[in-house]
């Protein structure tokens, strides 16, 4: 009686004090490139840019760290925003036929560690509109917006019409002034009896208001009439009988003249006199890429410069046979011609140039490209058209993301080097432009430290990216595709190169951007990283059984890289290998550029995806496993210490590779389901209950109450020949006592997806207290590294093996090698017993050292009816107090949510509700720091970051000066909606925008009612891939349901028997 007397727990308000000033959670920015982006704006006057995406949301961006994020309640696609120049406003046209007002709202001052700092800003709609029906017509599609143009003034809003009608709407308060009205039949009346045959004028296409003189403006109908309308007389200055299908039109910066763009691929120039009411034919037309049939020229912008000829810019155009479906932007100046050629479609572009009145000239400074899959941005200036580098907004997805790893405190010596290695491969860009959108004010402080973000890619590069704010900034990429021979022998960027162009080649194409959807060999994928940061040296896995160890060198260099091949099988029979071969290492000397170059290529037999890695720069030692067992090497002496086969004899599924697993996701599935019928029949078979056991569930029962225990749920052991038993999930090297319980030593840790735990002595030499320590050094540097079988543990529910952590004798995890050789970290202590914290799908368990025996444990499965997908050990600092942390065991689940437990105690601390849980793309490539935050991805081009901690958050914090004075719009009940763009609306009273949320005032329990319903949830997303999403996770994910039920029905009886580990 007394054991479950002191198992029970009540609230400690001093320990719940402690939670509050440690743990909080908070989605804090958005990284990457916004997913479907649909519409493009530009304020000239206040330098910002909005984007709008196709799930209703809105987001603005200026200088570096300057982001306000807006979402409509309605998940509809942007098709058109409009910035109301210089007051901070926009107006956004969504595919209902609503029209949004936004403001961005200055908040009140806040006071941050005991001083007074100004207030952020924040993105709030204010009002919406919609056009009302005609009288007597049912249909809407008559009032259906085509067109928005804002006047200069900016206190009208013109709206064009399917219908043909022009509407005139008075700003800010979003009210119709129907005196102003300009419908299709008005226009009608005034045209020649020839031109008009009785045919409608179509839809408006394009609105532009006359330069020089305000209140006229220039309507095009999609037959390709443009009138000139006095807004004041209500009058028809000049009409332009175009007999093209109109797409856009542009005025010339005097006024004399427009330009208009049609749908045969052609543009005309059109002259604009007082004294002519009816221009028949234009000055010139031309169709630039005839004279065959053409596309349309969608958009067409005409800038003077008092360098020489105007400069032209078009969208679209292309010969339809030779080149329809090239996405291209031509821009035109004297005798230069260039076309640019994108990867993905155009959306919209704007011109960054001088639009001063007092000024002659246009002078365009910048292009500005939205794409589909990313922006692009061309310096105008200087001769050739370079492109600029994005500080932000770069295409975390140019090759799909495969894997990440996330590196905390870079060093600056290691920092610096790699920004001279990303600038050198950038040395082709000849341009010195800074970044033209330019806008806002980053208040938020300088990081206190350099964070690293790499991602893998399917193309086998690692792009490593600046993470320490706001900013998502790419700095170096490294490629491993030159290691091998594939179908692209010279890889060659040429997304910079403005030589590729032939002279005689029509059009002059010049491929422009980085996103490149396309693998020359997706065997290049990397599927693990791992960097250390104190030795610069970087592993890198791939689908094809690669394990490359790199270098970091300043230099370019020549050389060879060395290849060993690990056979992981170790000759057993009837296995063999049906999936893809390996890569064909390149044996001669190859040419490597500053940066990480390849030492060492270790090519796995057979050639499947490597699914751990894991690098001890101070033994030189690397350990990589597969679907089929894992191995050691030794880096420095270039010899194989060891390799293991973990493959059950019935396991013939990881016998054909990932990329032919494709063809048996159907088995899968069906073997899940056939599962789970054999348990429900197996449940139904039982036994009928004898007295004796009625005793015992009695028995078990009251000790359940006794305890005050949760409810558990039944866990139905797998079985042990389960497809993909063999899989290696994990791997761990420590320095801990193995052997007995005075000698410690280097050590090297397995886990397996059935469940296996391999714990493995090595002698490194130079190392540790055993034999190779005695050696001396005379004969270290010819003694090998040796590895001993010295543990083997099975968990009795043959559950996979999430994470292996070792702890030291004050239950902290052990440093990082270098840290505690460096004085960089406190030493681990090696006085008291040590213990291993293993992480299943299900439990988590603490074992004591070296007699492995079980310490504590938490049936997470059995608990919370959910099962483990990633785990961290993280170390959280308070908020209050500056001298105290605590290290803590995170937990993500398949459900999305986030459990925090203390270590080694394995007390739940919090839980929080993060990623919807049919997002399994998004669990599968989350990503935790070790300061408290973490990532994941939202869409295949963007990162979600996050914090758990209530100290460490990386969040934008930005304001904007504007002309006019702002005041916080309030909603109905005195709280301002916050949206961000996944669809997380939170409710915040009297804060200004930038700040985090408050925390929950109690965190003992989840986050009240966390809204995850985000818009991407219900569009068609198909991600490339996500880190480690297997058919395992799809399985998982469909037998939720039918799980938990059946789970539901059971309650959990203590196990009479052993601990359920068989050590060898």
């Amino acid at each position: 009686m007394m054991k479950f007397r002191f198992r029970r727990q009540g609230t400690d308000p001093q320990r719940e004090k402690i939670k509050q000033e440690l743990f909080a959670f908070n989605k804090t920015v958005e990284h990457g490139f916004p997913h479907q982006p649909s519409a493009l704006a530009f304020d000239p006057r206040l330098q910002l840019m909005a984007i709008g995406t196709k799930s209703g949301a809105i987001k603005i961006y200026g200088a570096p760290g300057v982001e306000f994020t807006g979402l409509h309640k309605d998940i509809t696609a942007v098709t058109q925003i409009h910035f109301l120049p210089g007051q901070g406003r926009l107006l956004s046209l969504l595919d209902d036929n609503t029209i949004h007002l936004w403001e961005l709202v200055v908040g009140p001052p806040r006071e941050v560690g005991g001083t007074k700092k100004e207030g952020g800003v924040c993105l709030k709609q204010v009002d919406s509109y919609t056009l009302p029906g005609r009288p007597g017509i049912e249909s809407c599609s008559a009032t259906r917006v085509t067109v928005l143009f804002l006047l200069k003034s900016c206190d009208l809003l013109c709206i064009g019409t399917e219908g043909g009608g022009v509407y005139v709407v008075e700003l800010p308060r979003l009210v119709l002034k129907e005196n102003q009205t300009l419908l299709q039949d008005q226009v009608t009346q005034s045209l020649p009896d020839d031109y008009r045959c009785g045919k409608s004028l179509g839809p408006v296409e394009s609105l532009q208001e006359h330069p020089q003189q305000p209140g006229k403006i220039l309507i095009g109908y999609s037959r390709g009439l443009v009138v000139l309308w006095d807004l004041s007389a209500r009058h028809a200055d000049q009409l332009f009988l175009g007999k093209q299908q109109l797409e856009s039109l542009v005025w010339e910066r005097s006024g004399g003249l427009f330009v208009s763009s049609h749908n045969d691929g052609g543009y005309a120039v059109w002259p604009v006199t007082s004294g002519n009411t009816i221009t028949h034919q234009p000055v010139s037309s031309t169709i630039p890429y005839g004279p065959f049939p053409c596309k349309a020229i969608n958009k067409i912008l005409w800038r003077t410069s008092q360098t020489g000829s105007p400069v032209l810019l078009y969208s679209g155009g292309m010969p339809r046979a030779s080149y329809g479906d090239r996405h291209c932007l031509t821009i035109q100046q004297d005798k230069e011609h260039v076309t640019l050629d994108f990867t993905s479609r155009v959306i919209d572009f704007f011109t960054i140039h001088n639009l001063e009145p007092d000024k002659e000239f246009d002078d365009p400074l910048a292009l500005v490209v939205l794409l589909e899959e990313e922006l692009v941005v061309i310096d105008l200036q200087t001769p050739g058209w370079p492109t600029l580098p994005t500080p932000y907004l770069a295409p975390l997805h140019s090759s799909a993301i495969t894997c990440s790893c996330h590196i905390s405190s870079v060093p600056p010596k290691l920092w610096e080097r790699l920004i001279n290695a990303g600038r050198a491969q950038r040395t082709r860009q000849q341009t010195h432009m800074s970044w033209p959108i330019c806008g806002g004010k980053n208040l938020a402080p300088p990081p206190k430290q350099q964070e690293l973000l790499l991602t893998g890619h399917e193309d086998g590069t690692v792009r490593f990216w600046d993470a320490s704010g706001v900013a998502l900034t790419p700095l170096y990429k490294l490629g491993t595709a030159n290691c091998f021979h594939t179908d692209c022998d010279e890889p060659h960027d040429s997304s910079n190169d403005h030589d590729l162009q032939q002279e005689d080649e029509w059009p002059p194409f010049r491929k422009v951007g980085c996103f490149d959807p396309y693998s020359d060999d997706p065997r290049l994928g990397i599927q693990k990283i791992s960097l250390c940061k104190y030795s610069n040296k970087l592993v890198v896995a791939g689908t094809a059984g690669q394990v490359i160890v790199l270098a970091l060198n300043d230099e370019p260099s020549d050389h060879s890289v060395d290849v060993s091949v690990v056979d992981l099988l170790q000759d057993r029979e009837g296995f063999t290998w049906k999936g893809h071969d390996r890569l064909e290492p390149r044996l001669k000397p190859a040419p490597f550029p500053p940066g990480f170059q390849p030492q060492v290529l270790v090519q796995c037999m057979p050639p499947a995806s490597v699914t751990a890695v894991t690098l001890h720069t101070e033994w030189n030692v690397i350990a990589f496993g597969t679907s089929h067992g894992f191995g050691l090497f030794d880096y420095h002496r270039r010899n194989t210490v060891l390799a293991r086969c973990t493959l059950h004899p019935n396991d013939s599924l990881a016998m054909e590779g990932p990329l032919s697993r494709v063809k048996s996701l159907k088995k899968s599935l069906r073997q899940s389901f056939r599962r789970i019928r054999k348990s429900r029949v197996s449940g139904k078979k039982r036994a009928l209950p004898t007295p004796t056991s009625k005793v015992h569930e009695a028995n078990a029962a009251l000790a359940e109450q006794e305890e005050v225990a949760p409810v558990q749920r039944r866990i139905e052991p797998r079985s042990a020949d389960d497809s993909l038993s063999g899989v290696v999930r994990c791997l761990c090297f420590a320095d801990t006592f193995l052997r007995d319980g005075t000698h410690h030593g280097p050590t090297l840790w397995a886990g397996t997806n059935s469940g296996s735990v391999y714990a493995y002595a090595l002698e490194v030499p130079g190392v540790g207290s055993g034999r190779a320590f005695e050696r001396g050094g005379a004969s270290e540097s010819s003694a090998c590294v040796e590895a001993l079988l010295g543990k083997e543990i099975q968990l009795m529910h043959r559950a996979p093996v999430v994470s292996i952590s070792v702890l030291d004798g004050r239950g902290k995890p052990l440093p990082h090698p270098y840290e505690a050789s460096q004085d960089l970290a406190i030493a681990p202590d090696m006085t008291n017993a040590h213990s291993v914290l293993i992480a299943s799908e299900e439990q988590l368990k603490v074992f004591s050292l070296p007699k492995v025996s079980a310490k504590t444990k938490f049936k997470l499965t059995a608990h919370e009816g959910c099962r483990v997908r990633k785990v961290a050990l993280v170390l959280f600092s308070s908020a209050a107090q500056e001298d105290y942390s605590e290290h803590t065991l995170v937990c993500l689940t398949n459900l999305g949510d986030m459990h925090l437990f203390t270590i080694p105690g394995l007390r739940p601390q919090v839980r929080y509700d993060c990623i919807r849980k049919e997002d399994i793309s998004g669990i599968a490539s989350c990503l935790f720091t070790k300061n408290g935050q973490g990532f994941y991805l939202i869409s295949p081009s963007e990162y979600e970051r996050f914090s758990l901690s209530a100290k460490v958050l990386t969040e934008p914090l930005c304001s904007v000066q504007l002309d006019r004075p702002l005041h916080p719009t309030a909603t109905s009940d005195g709280t301002s909606m916050h949206p961000q763009a996944n669809g997380t609306h939170r409710k915040m009273a009297g804060r200004a925008e930038g700040q985090t949320e408050e925390p929950p005032c109690s965190l003992s329990s989840p986050i009240q009612e966390t809204p995850l319903d985000s818009p991407l949830s219900c569009a068609d997303l198909t991600l490339d891939t996500t880190g480690e999403l297997t058919v395992e996770d799809v399985r998982d994910f469909l037998t939720t349901v039918d799980e938990a039920e059946n789970n539901l029905r059971n309650m959990k009886e203590e196990e009479g028997r052993s601990t359920g580990i068989l050590i060898n």
